[in-house]
């Protein structure tokens, strides 16, 4: 018996995609308690903070005051024709699979699912698969590859799979391949042909190799990391200084999306004045339109390191090994409200009060004040 597509309304939709973008609960955990499968939520959230800015755009008309037009849905008569249906086939070839597969509309009765399917390049096998939940036994394999990681950034997928056998788990290098992709690992090593992390999106030259930093806000440097729990996972992402090693800004978020990376930025800048540089990898998040336009809307060089280059971001790569081993592991937080309020503490504990030996054992808050002062000096 074939299983029925469950359907959800729009309130519910908005209500779960709303409590993603809350942070407050990672996607499992927000799957277990709404009964959904944590990709739909994943969908759900990254929909509405696509299309909410429609919403509040110039011109922007209340539902009463809109009046119905023609079904935009409404087909032309010669849809179904070879080279209508050719055209669309293409076009769609050039789109992912989940973009696809949200295109596929199962109400709309002017064609079958599988004529849909057919007209977009799509298998109804592709369609219709749901995977399945992330389990305890993924995420401890999870939480060890991160560990490991630390401590060895040269691990690929071959050497992290040998690891993970010595600790009692077999596991292919392909599904390891597959979560180190899904954590935001990269193992450190030459590979030719690395400069495209996304095809649509722009490259930026690198600007670092052969620079003095010798003052505050001269670069800044950003990058996301992994965080384990017991239910799910968290991102990190954080904005630093590179003459001071002063955090800036951080942000939680429960998917690897662009939109707490881009707050995180303008919390930076509203809060610290604009660098003259910023120094990232080439992260779909770093190099999407949003993140790019806010850089540039402050006159910033943006500034792209090669994948694979240990000492382009060595210094924020240190900083994940320092939070993660003097504030993620040393406990066990079971919801995300206990992570943040500890990161909070932490990383006000890590600019002003941990001494850095590559700093003379002075603080980042020193170094950050004393750079500034220097330079009014100078002045």
């Amino acid at each position: 018996m074939k299983r029925k597509r469950k359907k959800y309304p729009a309130e519910f939709k908005a209500k779960v995609a709303l409590e993603a973008i809350k942070g407050d609960e990672t996607v499992q955990q927000l799957a277990n308690r709404f009964g959904v499968h944590p990709t739909m939520i994943t969908r759900w959230k990254k929909e509405l903070m696509e299309n909410a800015p429609e919403l509040f755009g110039k011109g922007a008309k209340r539902d009463k005051d809109i009046h119905p037009g023609p079904d935009r849905r409404a087909l032309p008569p010669d849809w179904t024709a070879k080279g209508t249906a050719g055209f669309f086939s293409q076009k769609g070839r050039l789109l992912g699979t989940k973009e696809r597969k949200a295109m596929v509309e199962p109400a709309y009765k002017g064609l079958s699912v599988r004529r849909q399917c057919e007209l977009l390049g799509l298998s109804r096998s592709a369609y219709y698969y749901r995977p399945r939940p992330v389990d305890k036994e993924t995420l401890e394999i999870m939480r060890l590859i991160d560990q490991q990681f630390l401590e060895t950034p040269v691990y690929g997928k071959r050497r992290m799979k040998e690891y993970l056998e010595t600790r009692g788990y077999r596991v292919g290098k392909h599904r390891v391949a597959r979560l180190m992709r899904l954590m935001g690992l990269r193992a450190i090593y030459p590979r030719p042909k690395t400069s495209k992390a996304y095809p649509e999106h722009k490259v930026y030259p690198y600007f670092l190799r052969n620079l003095d930093i010798t003052h505050p806000n001269q670069v800044w440097c950003s990058d996301i990391t992994y965080i384990p729990m017991p239910k799910g996972f968290m991102y990190l992402v954080a904005i630093m200084d590179l003459h001071s090693r002063k955090v800036l800004s951080w942000s939680l978020s429960n998917t690897m999306d662009a939109g707490f990376c881009v707050a995180a930025l303008e919390k930076a800048l509203q809060q610290y004045g604009s660098p003259e540089i910023f120094n990232t990898d080439q992260g779909s998040q770093f190099t999407g339109d949003h993140f790019i336009s806010t850089l540039k809307e402050h006159d910033i060089k943006i500034s792209m390191d090669g994948r694979g280059r240990f000492r382009d971001n060595i210094f924020i790569e240190r900083l994940w090994r320092s939070v993660k081993y003097e504030c993620v592991y040393i406990k066990e937080y079971k919801e995300v409200k206990e992570l943040k309020s500890a990161l909070g503490k932490w990383f006000t504990w890590y600019n002003g009060g941990r001494l850095h030996q590559a700093l003379g054992y002075r603080t980042p808050d020193e170094v950050y004040r004393e750079g500034w002062k220097g330079l009014s000096c100078a002045a």
